[in-house]
This record gives C-alpha cells, sequence and structure tokens, in this order.
C-alpha cells in the first residue's frame, strides 16, 4: 500500500472509531465543547477527510479512554487500557479477585504495633506504629519511619520521606502486604499469618526487601504485627516508642514470636 492508500485507510478508520465513540455520547458538540475543539475541525475527522495532530489525537484519546489505536484499528479489536494491574490480561488468569478482598474479621481495619530485627544492624530491634485501613474495596496499610531509623540508612528525613505506605492481599495461609517509601524509594515484602491466641490480635511472619547481600545486613527476619483495638493509650505508646530498641525491651509475647534464637526452617 503507498503512502497515500495508507493516509485515505488511516482517515476512514479513525472517522469510523470516532463516530462509533461519540454514539456514547448525548451530542457530537457536546464532544466537541468538552474535547475544546472547532465543531467544523470535528466533522472532517469524523468524515474521514483529515486525522489530529499527535497533541490532539492525545487528548481525544484521554476524553474516549482509548489509544492511538484507533487511527489504525477497529475498535471491536481494541481493549480500553486497565489501570489496575491485577485484572490485565497478561497476568489476569493466575490472579483473583478474592485475593484483594480481605475481611475486617480476617485482618481488622486500625491500629498496630509491628515489631521485627534491625535489617541494619541485627544486634538491635525496631518498633513501629503502622495503621490498616480500606479503600475502593482495597485493603491499604500505612505508617511513618522513626528518624532515627532514617538517619542511620542516610535517608531523606522530610514527613513525606518518613511516610510508607502499601497493598494487603490475602493468599493461602496469610497476607501478604507489598510496602514502599514514597517514589518507591526502598521497597519490602511482608508475609503474615494470624497466631492462635485468646484475643486473636497477633500477626507473625517475615520480611524481605529488595537490597544487594551484605555480610554486615540482613535481607529478611521475622516480623509481629499486633493489633492495638481502640486502646488510645496503646496507640499513643507504641508511637512515642517507635524506633530501635533492644530485644529486652520488647513486649514478652513479641519476644515469644520472633524466635531470635531458631534458623528460619
Amino acid at each position: 500500500m503507498d503512502k497515500t492508500m495508507k493516509s485515505v485507510a488511516i482517515r476512514a478508520q479513525f472517522g469510523k472509531n470516532l463516530r462509533l465513540l461519540c454514539a456514547d455520547h448525548p451530542s457530537v458538540s457536546e464532544v466537541c465543547r468538552q474535547l475544546n475543539i472547532n465543531r467544523a475541525q470535528f466533522n472532517r475527522y469524523l468524515n474521514g477527510e483529515s486525522y489530529p495532530r499527535p497533541d490532539m489525537l492525545s487528548r481525544i484519546c484521554n476524553f474516549f479512554n482509548t489509544d492511538a489505536r484507533i487511527l489504525t484499528d477497529p475498535m471491536s479489536s481494541i481493549t480500553a487500557p486497565s489501570s489496575d494491574l491485577m485484572s490485565h490480561p497478561e497476568i489476569s488468569a493466575f490472579t483473583a479477585v478474592e485475593q484483594t478482598l480481605v475481611s475486617e474479621d480476617e485482618l481488622p481495619s486500625g491500629f498496630y504495633k509491628l515489631s521485627r530485627q534491625s535489617f541494619m544492624f541485627p544486634e538491635r530491634y525496631i518498633t513501629a506504629l503502622l495503621m490498616i485501613y480500606r479503600k475502593d474495596g482495597w485493603t491499604f496499610l500505612k505508617g511513618s519511619e522513626a528518624l532515627q531509623s532514617l538517619r542511620a540508612q542516610s535517608l531523606p528525613m522530610s514527613p513525606e520521606m518518613r511516610q510508607f505506605k502499601g497493598y494487603v492481599q490475602k493468599i493461602e495461609g496469610g497476607f501478604t502486604a507489598m510496602v514502599s517509601r514514597r517514589n518507591a524509594l526502598t521497597f519490602t515484602f511482608n508475609f503474615i499469618s494470624p497466631v492462635a491466641s485468646f484475643d486473636r490480635n497477633f500477626w507473625q511472619g517475615y520480611s524481605t526487601r529488595t537490597v544487594n547481600e551484605s555480610i554486615n545486613s540482613n535481607r529478611v527476619t521475622r516480623i509481629v504485627y499486633e493489633h492495638l483495638g481502640p486502646s488510645t493509650k496503646q496507640i499513643l505508646q507504641t508511637a512515642r516508642g517507635a524506633g530501635f530498641c533492644e530485644f529486652d525491651d520488647l513486649p514478652i509475647y513479641h519476644q515469644r514470636l520472633l524466635r531470635v534464637d531458631e534458623p528460619f526452617a
């Protein structure tokens, strides 16, 4: 196909696709108004007489939630891009929506006390206050790392950079949390499972971080989550005491669950 014929085919396909897309809107005039485009020029697109500059094409694609394939491919073959990674057709058969449906009974929303061995200084331990919450059907996690921990890693200590966030999913035997700082400055993976306790408020597992191997630090360590419930006193105490501590400073039950003298199986 020569350049002239190819150009004609592109204009014709684009016009056909554009007419189909406009059919889902009250009127072509309304589409033009929202796109801030001249109606006469838009009619040229609809009639296959012209196709838009790259900047206008981008504006049209964003408006109709599609992509540049509307220039060359029939609408029936174009799938709207998804912002949800889990539903991407490349991996959707290997994931399940049910994984994101974490019930309050399984892992309640609220504040938690986290404890683990320090990655950087294995002879010391870390405690932190974190929050698990729900939004738009997803389960999220957030918290702020202690200043002394950031200082030890030579990381920025602004309030924005102290914050970490992640999302929680359910898997067989427990839950995973993918956690990172703003702009993915650091990244950790947590796996936790419920502990058989009277109040059902403990979870234990392990945490790993994405760094190169080092003889002076750890990349994986056991971790404990304790749901603090509505106790304002416990929440404040945990927040004020967050940061580095000695093993003997940890709550007795946290010490037991961390099993520091046992190697990983």
